[in-house]
């Protein structure tokens, strides 16, 4: 029958040149400890890999491992440390656990499933019986992992977007794989540099197969899209217009609103949703009301009517036919007589060439737009971000499909 050392040896996956000297089970402690010695005669340089001369044992090191029977258990261990003739003298790193890292591969591997799964960080440290600052640790080597085994495949498609961070007017730049459906990376700020920084995370030939980049109409994305993809076209993303569509309705609602409101006039108190909603969303008591405000003559009425015939534009099958649709709503809304309007209406038509190209690529930002309200959650959780660092690692950590899990020993 195995002993107790051969079997805590092949548990976790020990080579010859390691030899489980002792098990120390401290029941007082709730506690089990594991002494291993390297027995080993050579070493291997950490840096270079080339077999070396033993230098020395640095100091005794502790590593927290997966619980046995409920029991903490810890493995003990002095690492040798490599005489290289090139690197010289290195600490070498052990089978079990990573660089630098205070656990082993197996409870790292744990770790990351409970942090996947857990509500927030605080959670799983907590479920995990570790400081917050040990999870986020586990939870930044994990992302630096996926990070460096991420494929250099093409990437045909993608979007840039914009997310609050913290308070006001406090911005983030978001990169995204349309087709893979994933976050590639994060900068900060929403100006020219940080997409600038974002795009250059891909090589230089992913970059160059690039066809299509979905982004609002910020001259900062543009420019960084044409600097960095010369042969991408860009794609001016449908939920960004109909954000801009929409921000215009209230700001005419608003306006009337005060002037009404001067005149004893409630008409449109406490009717924003009703403008901004989909018609198809409201209940039937919201949809009566809104039908007999919209037939009073209001100049939000007339504004929400050629929001809501924008929406046709993007139903058209082919760019001349969309082309000459603009053309007459942009008659519509440039007459209006509204300011709000006006000059949404204007600013689309200094964009259409990049609006039409939605025809050619057909893609829009619905992904990124998917993941804001995954960030949102994430963000909601923490209770918020002062990190920046943190707010990436999170968003690669839950969005970015990385491959997280360290490789484990073979048993």
């Amino acid at each position: 029958m195995d002993t107790l050392s051969t079997h805590y040896a092949r548990l976790l996956g020990l080579d010859d040149s390691w030899r489980v000297d002792a098990v120390d089970l401290r029941l007082d402690e709730r506690r089990v400890e594991i002494r291993l010695v390297h027995v080993g005669s050579g070493v291997f340089c950490p840096e270079c890999g080339q077999s070396c001369g033993l230098a020395d044992h640095a100091e005794e090191r502790r590593w927290r491992h997966l619980d046995t029977m409920q029991f903490t258990t810890e493995l003990v261990a002095r690492l040798p440390r490599s005489r290289c003739p090139e690197h010289g003298v290195k600490t070498i790193v052990p089978p079990w656990a990573g660089k630098h890292s205070r656990f082993t591969l197996f409870f790292e591997a744990f770790a990351i499933e409970v942090l996947q799964a857990a509500r927030s960080v605080k959670a799983a440290a907590s479920l995990l019986g570790l400081s917050w600052d040990a999870a986020q640790t586990i939870m930044d080597r994990a992302v630096e992992r996926g990070l460096e085994r991420r494929e250099v495949t093409p990437i045909r498609h993608i979007g840039i977007d914009e997310k609050s961070f913290g308070r006001g007017h406090d911005y983030i730049t978001v990169l995204t794989d349309i087709d893979g459906s994933r976050v590639l990376d994060v900068a900060p700020e929403r100006t020219q540099a940080a997409a600038e920084a974002v795009l250059q995370t891909l090589t230089v030939e992913q970059r160059q197969e690039v066809v299509a980049v979905a982004a609002d109409m910020l001259p900062a994305y543009a420019n960084a899209v044409a600097n960095q993809t010369p042969n991408a076209k860009l794609v001016h993303d449908k939920f960004h217009v109909a954000k801009h569509l929409g921000e215009a309705v209230d700001q005419v609602r608003r306006a009337e609103n005060k002037a009404l409101q001067s005149e004893d006039d409630d008409r449109l108190k406490g009717t924003r949703q009703l403008w901004l909603f989909n018609n198809a969303n409201l209940s039937p008591a919201q949809r009566r009301r809104f039908t007999a405000i919209r037939q009073n003559g209001l100049k939000t009425a007339r504004a929400w009517a050629i929001k809501e015939e924008f929406r046709w534009f993007w139903r058209h099958v082919y760019s001349t036919s969309a082309e000459q649709f603009f053309k007459r709503w942009y008659a519509w809304g440039a007459r209006c007589r509204l300011r709000p309007v006006i000059k949404v209406a204007k600013m689309l038509k200094r964009h259409l060439p990049n609006l039409l190209s939605y025809f050619l690529y057909r893609i829009t930002n619905a992904t990124s737009e998917g993941f804001n309200s995954v960030i949102q959650a994430l963000k909601y959780a923490a209770r918020g971000f002062r990190s920046f660092r943190n707010y990436r690692t999170r968003i690669l950590f839950f969005c970015g499909k990385l491959d997280l899990r360290p490789r484990l020993p073979c048993h």
